[in-house]
């Protein structure tokens, strides 16, 4: 006889989050939830790896919020002190996990407060939040070593639980020394969760660090969704050319649909897709580390809501140094690092995109972590998604590598070859370079530097107002066109006779067809020509007075 299936109801959880989980639309707790919640309730370190998307988030959130509400209602009256820290290494991921974080504490928001300190605005303006000493703090370690060196937050009395969230890229993002730092201001004994996707090297060192007699939840799935959740193509390209060729006739022709994520590897090529895509009138955003966090979290705000479809984004390996070894570290001038933004920033991992339907790697993954959290982005609680990667004729042995780590996983689904005839789009490959001859170095260092512009007025500026008005931030779209290349008209639409005879049943081009005007009736024996009858007297005001005769 099979064992029932756990509910939230049968772990002693408090009604008030019971209320909220069903509120959110859990209908059951998800494999690692299932594991970890019981094991946390019990005091127990958890270091627990599980894939994107597999409900990571609420397996700590909901025993945090238990153990909270739990001591507020203790008998003897405590002090209102920081019980809770979360570290996490991006600015999106913070917010993201307050804003689960309020969710799951709707019906008991007075009594659990929280502050989000990684934000980018000054540690002056987060000070008198942490004076007030909310229940739980979540933030980069950087920030949060900062404002203990600063005296605005203490940890050493009262904390309790410490969570580090996506710890795999906490020491890859440089954040290694500031936690050691970190680490000396906590007590002696605390419980601590280590959540991650893998288990690498750096979750190792972590471990030794903060975990004591962990218990490992390490589940028997692989690391991505099966083939009946997540479909994974590869497509051959033999060229550069064949890539835009390709990823043009998928979009214009409309054979991928719904939300797309398209990831490069550079900042510079975030720019030059979008405005190749800008030629064919192809609306997308551009997410990456230059742009300010306010501006990339409401980007993935929008993106979520549905007001535009397409995300070109990079990955977070390519990401120059993070800002905290830029202040730690004097570089040389000239250096990329010196130059670049941080990989706080980093978009593949730890943001939780909504609905997407296909994930398409423009630029080959540079590993299989990358790809694994690349292709987690779509296929995402329950929904169905497919992973599209471009292989280059040089990238066949990476593929290789990917493919048998996925099968080495557990997973048995390689990556399958993605059945598309590329001499049927043979026709559109004029287009293809008519655009990709627009797209000069000197448009895309325009692009950048005038998107930057424009998201630091909105970010900056326009802050204070938005806040006032939150109805006129529906209308602040990133998707606008860039327009520093020459945009050629007739690249808007496909003609009819362009689109493979194979394809012309199944797609849905944007072909730009003329209504045609229906042809006037026939006059009748006897009708006058209008055009002939008319007759046109001028007003009285424009004829021109008789000249009196003078004697």
């Amino acid at each position: 006889m099979e064992e029932a299936e756990l509910s939230f109801a049968h772990v002693g959880l408090d009604a008030r989050l019971l209320q909220a989980i069903a509120e959110l639309g859990w209908a059951k707790p998800t494999a690692v939830q299932e594991a970890a919640i019981p094991l946390a309730l019990e005091g127990k370190d958890l270091l627990c790896r599980a894939k994107t998307g597999s409900g990571k988030t609420g397996a700590y959130a909901l025993p945090l919020l238990q153990r909270l509400l739990s001591a507020k209602m203790a008998p003897s009256v405590t002090a209102q002190v920081v019980r809770v820290l979360v570290l996490v290494p991006t600015r999106e991921l913070g917010r993201q996990v307050v804003h689960m974080l309020r969710q799951l504490a709707a019906h008991c928001a007075r009594h659990v407060r929280f502050a989000d300190v990684s934000g980018s605005d000054d540690m002056s303006a987060q000070r008198p939040i942490l004076m007030e000493k909310p229940d739980v703090v979540v933030g980069t370690p950087s920030r949060v070593l900062a404002h203990l060196q600063a005296h605005n937050l203490s940890l050493q009395d009262s904390l309790e639980l410490l969570v580090l969230d996506e710890a795999d890229l906490l020491f890859s993002f440089g954040f290694e020394d500031d936690l050691k730092r970190l680490l000396c201001h906590l007590p002696k004994i605390y419980q601590t969760f280590l959540m991650s996707a893998t288990f690498n090297e750096d979750v190792q060192a972590l471990k030794e660090l903060v975990l004591h007699n962990p218990v490992t939840l390490k589940l028997q799935e692989s690391q991505l969704p099966d083939s009946s959740q997540l479909s994974q193509y590869q497509i051959r390209c033999e060229t550069e050319e064949d890539k835009f060729l390709l990823l043009y006739a998928l979009l214009k022709l409309s054979l991928v649909r719904g939300k797309v994520i398209l990831f490069v590897s550079t900042i510079d090529r975030c720019y030059r897709l979008k405005l190749f895509l800008e030629q064919f009138s192809i609306p997308a955003c551009v997410l990456n580390s230059e742009l300010p966090v306010q501006s990339r979290c409401h980007i993935i705000t929008q993106f979520n809501k549905g007001f535009y479809d397409y995300i070109v984004a990079t990955d977070e390996q390519h990401l120059a140094e993070p800002e905290v070894l830029r202040q730690g570290k004097k570089k040389k001038k000239g250096t990329r690092a010196a130059k670049g933004k941080g990989q706080e920033s980093g978009v593949a991992r730890g943001i939780d995109f909504q609905n997407v339907s296909a994930v398409i790697n423009f630029d080959f993954p540079p590993s299989v972590e990358s790809y694994i959290h690349r292709a987690g982005r779509t296929a995402r609680a329950n929904n169905p998604g497919t992973a599209l990667t471009f292989v280059s004729c040089s990238e066949s042995a990476q593929l290789a590598k990917i493919e048998a780590a996925l099968v080495g996983d557990g997973s048995t689904v390689t990556l399958q070859p993605y059945q598309f005839q590329m001499d049927e789009i043979e026709g559109l490959r004029y287009r293809c370079r008519d655009a990709m001859r627009s797209v000069t170095k000197q448009a895309i260092k325009e692009a950048r530097l005038r998107e930057i512009k424009e998201e630091l007025l909105n970010s900056e500026k326009l802050k204070t107002y938005f806040e006032d008005n939150p109805r006129d931030l529906n209308l602040l779209r990133h998707d606008q066109p860039l327009h520093p290349a020459i945009v050629k008209p007739h690249l808007r639409n496909v003609p009819d006779y362009l689109v493979p005879p194979t394809l012309q049943a199944v797609v849905r081009p944007f072909v730009g067809k003329r209504k045609r005007r229906k042809p006037l009736p026939p006059r009748t024996k006897g009708q006058p020509n209008p055009l002939r009858s008319f007759k046109y007297t001028k007003p009285k005001s424009q004829i021109p007075a008789k000249r009196k005769k003078t004697s």
